[in-house]
């Protein structure tokens, strides 16, 4: 017999988890929360410089991988997405970043109603424990995610807060506030120096709810529907067994993500009606926008070496910082093992900006691999330098395999380029001041030679990849290239939303987390009143 939910939720990353809880809040109804991951209780997860370890990791991450990507040489480059109890939230940095005002004023003039910045300022401050004593009329201090300082930054991040301040750029206590420009040191969803996922902060403390099921390890094949109207899910078949199916008597609200949410749509045969046949995948809804509209932060790297072991890095001066490291956190939390690793950054505006920053710097007070190693023996700091509002497109589709083809299609609006350079000549500048001398050693990439335009665009070509943000291909809005609606209901498709970084318009300006996290609970409002439920508290 089928077993039959009030809604499904598929994902338990930043989106999902708000969303099952904020739904679950309400005991009339029942939820069930699928998450195709496992656990997240891995101390290369909860502790927060395990974060390197996950990357490439097979347990905890959708090790995904471009196409050759015409602008970039012909490289494929990796894109990781969390796959455990939180999502991505379980692997990245904690930066909690909102993006900009103006982001979601784009969205409102997109025709994305309800969704300026007015309208989501609330939810970013229902979600938010603020413990920095930010502006109340910007940041919430009751909610369940909690956003502090790091626990121990690395006295180099504060010379990248102070060289920077010295190029002209203000040092920047809340990048959340009424500006985001400047450098400074970023805040994080951490609580008592440990990972605080969307996951641990909405889900985990109400995991014993009557109403709400959590399944874990369990992939959602493709939609159950009948005609256009969504039943439920069909999970994948275990070995030898039959595939099994879940109702959802009122919704299913896909959270899978910006690569996971679309991949689903077209596996059950919504989609462009063209690639769905050529894939051999039955038509349900014709529906040409899925998939398209992909954006992702382009990021180039200034990388140097040093000697010092004062850096985050593996040597026989830092052996006593590395041995020592897990007394220190686990009695002090402080130490190496409490990095995030890009603990400081900062927005900028190149000569290109039109009156907002256009760049965003993650400083790294540890040598950045020259040859993209995840580990390299000695020491060193790195900027990595963002393109914060594309205007290169992608898409993802399924090929005619039924494979998963995801094509960035970086660089192909040139301008993403001269603003990735000028960003790059930026953080070099930031890099030369003196502050860094007692420890500076040689630039290994872009490396000196790097000098002319010509020069840079070489580099990017030959090393630029991506800041892990992926959004816009479930796009929001009422054109033609839109996938939901502003109530995030699937164009054309009954019982169906979608609600994560896929229904992004246009890319925020900045870390992802905290808009999902924003979405999601957007989304529960939009769903409980569609069903005539009082909006959460």
């Amino acid at each position: 017999m089928n077993e039959s939910y009030d809604y499904i939720v598929v994902g338990a990353g930043s989106a999902g988890s708000v969303l099952a809880r904020r739904l679950s809040d309400d005991p009339g109804v029942s939820v069930c929360l699928i998450e195709a991951g496992g656990s997240d209780a891995s101390p290369r997860v909860q502790v927060p410089a395990g974060t390197i370890t996950l990357y490439k990791s097979r347990r905890f991450s959708w090790n995904y991988h471009s196409t050759p990507q015409a602008g970039l040489d012909g490289r494929s480059l990796h894109c990781p997405r969390g796959k455990a109890l939180g999502g991505s939230a379980s692997m990245n940095s904690m930066i909690y970043i909102r993006g900009f005002a103006s982001d979601y004023e784009r969205w409102a003039a997109a025709g994305c109603t309800g969704w300026g910045w007015q309208d989501v300022l609330p939810y970013f401050r229902r979600s938010e424990g603020n413990r920095l004593g930010q502006d109340p009329a910007l940041h919430g201090q009751d909610g369940p995610l909690q956003v502090d300082r790091p626990r121990d930054p690395n006295p180099v991040s504060r010379w990248f807060v102070e060289a920077g301040r010295r190029l002209g750029l203000p040092v920047n206590t809340d990048f959340n506030g009424p500006s985001a420009l400047g450098v400074g040191v970023y805040d994080l969803t951490q609580r008592d120096g440990q990972r605080l996922s969307s996951y641990r902060a909405f889900v985990a403390p109400v995991r014993g709810r009557a109403n709400l099921t959590v399944l874990t390890g369990v992939e959602v094949d493709q939609l159950w529907m009948d005609g256009a109207s969504v039943k439920g899910v069909q999970l994948q078949a275990p070995a030898g067994g039959a595939p099994r199916r879940l109702q959802a008597r009122r919704e299913v609200i896909l959270c899978a993500g910006a690569i996971g949410s679309p991949n689903l749509l077209l596996r059950s045969g919504i989609g462009p009606r063209a690639q769905l046949e050529a894939a051999g995948v039955p038509v349900r809804v014709d529906l040409p926008s899925v998939g398209q509209n992909l954006q992702d932060h382009l990021d180039g790297l200034v990388t140097v070496r040093s000697r010092s072991p004062l850096t985050l890095g593996f040597s026989l001066g830092s052996a006593w910082q590395v041995l020592s490291a897990p007394l220190r956190y686990l009695f002090k939390r402080k130490g190496w093992l409490s990095t995030n690793y890009v603990e400081a950054g900062g927005f900028a505006c190149t000569p290109l900006s039109e009156g907002e920053p256009d760049v965003q710097f993650h400083f790294v007070p540890g040598y950045r691999s020259h040859r993209g190693r995840l580990f390299e023996w000695g020491h060193g700091y790195a900027i990595h330098t963002c393109v914060l509002r594309p205007r290169s497109r992608g898409a993802l589709r399924l090929d005619a395999q039924g494979r998963l083809a995801l094509d960035y299609n970086f660089l192909s609006d040139p301008q993403d380029a001269r603003v990735l350079i000028e960003g790059m000549r930026l953080a070099r500048k930031i890099l030369a001041d003196p502050v860094f001398d007692g420890i500076r050693g040689p630039e290994m990439l872009p490396g000196p030679q790097v000098q002319s335009d010509e020069d840079f665009l070489a580099n990017a070509r030959a090393h630029a990849a991506t800041v892990f943000h992926p959004a816009g291909t479930c796009k929001m809005g009422v054109d033609a290239m839109a996938v939901v609606a502003p109530d995030l209901r699937v164009h054309g498709v009954s019982g169906l939303r979608v609600a994560d970084a896929s229904i992004m318009p246009v890319l925020v300006s900045g870390n992802t987390n905290a808009p999902c996290i924003m979405i999601g609970e957007k989304a529960a409002d939009l769903v409980r009143a569609a069903w005539g439920r009082t909006a959460t508290a």
